[in-house]
């Protein structure tokens, strides 16, 4: 029996942002609104996309919270 693996990735992208009101609650600094996209491929094709919201710190990075 031979068994095959395939690469699937998943790639996150920030379209644009905009500041918010608020700040991240693991480093303290200022928070945005950003329009998120994510990208799944497979075996370096793309064949899944979705677009979200998601609330994230401009300094560190951290997502706080993801609206669909």
């Amino acid at each position: 029996m031979v068994c095959f693996c395939f690469l699937v990735d998943q790639r996150k992208k920030v379209k644009r942002c905009k500041p918010v009101a608020g700040s991240c609650s693991r480093c303290g600094a200022g928070a945005s609104v950003a329009d998120m996209i994510t990208q799944t491929r497979f075996c370096f094709l793309p064949f899944y996309c979705k677009s979200w919201k998601a609330i994230i710190c401009t300094f560190c990075g951290a997502m706080l919270k993801s609206y669909t």
